[in-house]
């Protein structure tokens, strides 16, 4: 059986925030323009992380990404 370890990454585009949420650290907290978004995505898909689910409404993203342990 497959296991996973969970992450989020959310964008508030209109204020420009985008905040990263790994297990076992302190939240990340970044400016957040379109190209940042896709740096932080291939940035963390680096590491294995892919995304699982998205969920958005009026200027704010939520990303939950997913990774197995190994």
């Amino acid at each position: 059986m497959q296991r996973w370890e969970y992450s989020t990454v959310e964008w508030i585009w209109a204020a420009g925030e985008l905040r990263i949420t790994l297990p076992g650290r302190d939240e990340i907290l970044r400016r957040g323009s379109y190209v940042e978004v896709v740096a932080t995505l291939c940035e963390l898909g680096k590491d294995c992380w892919e995304v699982a689910g998205k969920v958005a409404a009026g200027d704010w993203v939520y990303w939950t990404l997913k990774r197995p342990l190994e």
